[in-house]
């Protein structure tokens, strides 16, 4: 690996795994890196620090922080019956 080399690592702006561009080696290892898509350098984390959610991870979750209800009446609101509720009116 060179400095400017893309490799991917978690962006903890963006929030995402990105392309990112090698800022600092240390010995053969990468040190800091630079995102492509927001310009932030951050300490190289190995694409270790998270995993990325799924559409329905990502809604539950809004959902519970927004009604702050039981697991069972956010499973009656989930996106598949919405839709079926749409298409009975």
């Amino acid at each position: 690996m060179r400095l400017g080399d893309e490799v991917e690592d978690y962006c903890s702006r963006c929030k995402r795994t990105q392309d990112h561009s090698i800022v600092a080696l240390a010995t053969d290892e990468v040190q800091v890196v630079r995102c492509r898509t927001c310009n932030t350098e951050h300490k190289y984390r190995g694409n270790k620090e998270k995993k990325e959610m799924t559409a329905k991870e990502a809604f539950d979750k809004v959902l519970a922080s927004v009604t702050n209800s039981s697991p069972a009446l956010r499973a009656s609101l989930s996106p598949e019956k919405r839709t079926e509720r749409k298409k009975k009116r």
